[in-house]
C-alpha cells in the first residue's frame, strides 16, 4: 500500500496495515478507492520530486557555488562565474513549485 498516498487521500486515516486495511482514530475501517489513492500518488511523487530537487540545489549551492561567490567578493574570480555555477545547478536540479 502506498502509505503516504492514502493519508493524502484520507486525512481521517490514522493507522495503515498492510494486512487488515486503514482505519480512523477510532478504530473503524475506512474502506479506500484505489483511484483516490492513486490521484493522490501522483501529488506525493510530485511533491518527492520536488523535494529531491530542492535538497540537492541546496547542497550544490553550499557545495559549489557559495565557494565561488565568496571568491569573486575577495576578487579572485568574477560573479560572471559564480552566476555560471548557479545556473547549471539550477538546470542540474529542476523544479517548478
Amino acid at each position: 500500500m502506498n502509505h503516504a498516498a492514502i493519508y493524502l487521500a484520507y486525512p481521517n486515516a490514522k493507522m495503515i496495515d498492510d494486512s487488515l486495511g486503514v482505519f480512523d482514530a477510532n478504530g473503524n475501517k475506512i474502506e479506500i478507492d484505489q483511484a483516490a489513492v492513486d490521484a493522490a500518488a501522483i501529488i506525493v511523487n510530485r511533491k518527492n520530486i520536488l523535494d529531491d530537487a530542492k535538497f540537492g540545489r541546496e547542497r550544490a549551492y553550499r557545495a559549489e557555488a557559495d565557494p565561488l561567490f565568496f571568491k569573486a567578493q575577495r576578487g579572485e574570480t568574477t560573479l560572471a562565474d559564480w552566476l555560471s555555477k548557479v545556473e547549471e545547478i539550477r538546470n542540474r536540479f529542476p523544479y517548478q513549485e
